[in-house]
């Protein structure tokens, strides 16, 4: 009878103990859910001024479902800054971009953010939502024949733009990035920018390119895509993850690190295809690049448990 009771009790604590484990796994990232609401009314009313009428899309089950594997995804730094600084998370129809994060004003001292999502790409995967961001990049109306295409995998868009929009929050809280006041301020670099950026939007002169800075995110100004092969080879020779990520220093930590995760942590592809007639002529693959690599070197902080 005693070795029987002794039994049961090492069952007992092994399956609590298990149990408990389970509740600890699931917990880490099951913060978001009490987190959805309807966006800040300052967000409705950007949009709003700018001739949209979007609304607030309420999650069925499949979407949250997707919406916490995303959540799932996030390097364990992410996890803990964003239970403490992610106020809320929402999701729209009719909003004219993919994301807008937001920071809230609190009476507190801590920082507080809003992101907001545009319901439609909890129906796309990376691919096809990246591919259509990619696309507005070039007009290829006189040159019908040549397509960009992207290459990222079947996983669900939500994981890629969350972890990108999650990084400007991280980046907030932490300062991967200088958050100067004046936009031409000098700031103290960090390993982000140094030797990479002069100005949050000026790269250093070695990777300032007149052939980059005719692109979208650096003029403003759409490129016939008879220039793409060109654009990604010239890309090929600075530091940089994508074109996006060459908007701002902002935008090159967050999609350097989203892309890094996808591909060197989640095990998939993102390879930038420029086709004519269906065959592919040239192709970008960031995480090849030595460059990038050697930044990529410096981001195992993001993973400390």
């Amino acid at each position: 009878m005693i070795y029987e009771k002794l039994i049961l009790a090492i069952f007992c604590i092994l399956f609590l103990g298990k149990l408990s484990a389970q509740t600890v796994k699931v917990d880490e990232h099951s913060f978001y859910k009490d987190r959805i609401s309807k966006a800040p009314q300052s967000v409705f009313e950007k949009f709003i001024e700018a001739g949209m009428q979007p609304t607030n899309h309420e999650l069925p089950e499949t979407e949250k479902v997707k919406v916490g594997k995303a959540f799932a995804i996030l390097p364990p730094l992410y996890k803990k800054v964003l239970k403490e600084h992610l106020q809320s998370i929402s999701f729209m129809d009719n909003m004219p971009n993919t994301a807008l994060t937001s920071t809230l004003e609190t009476t507190g001292s801590s920082k507080q953010f809003n992101i907001t999502f545009r319901a439609g790409i909890l129906n796309e995967t990376i691919s096809e939502w990246a591919t259509w961001k990619e696309k507005s990049v070039f007009d290829n109306s006189a040159n019908p024949t040549i397509e960009i295409q992207i290459d990222a995998g079947k996983l669900d868009a939500i994981q890629y733009v969350l972890l990108h929009e999650a990084t400007h929050v991280v980046d907030a809280v932490l300062g991967f990035t200088p958050h100067a006041v004046e936009a031409d301020s000098l700031v103290a670099h960090t390993e982000f920018t140094r030797n990479i950026w002069r100005l949050f939007n000026k790269p250093t002169a070695q990777f300032t390119n007149p052939t980059l800075e005719k692109t979208r995110f650096r003029s403003g100004k759409i490129q016939p895509i008879t220039s793409a092969s060109e654009i990604y080879n010239t890309l090929k020779t600075t530091p940089f993850t994508s074109l996006y990520g060459m908007a701002s220093w902002y935008e090159d930590a967050a999609e350097l690190i989203t892309i890094y995760h996808l591909t060197q942590k989640l095990n998939q592809p993102f390879v930038v295809y420029v086709k004519e007639n269906g065959k592919v002529i040239s192709r970008f693959e960031p995480m090849t690049n030595a460059l990038v690599k050697q930044r990529a070197k410096k981001l195992n902080f993001l993973y400390v448990k």
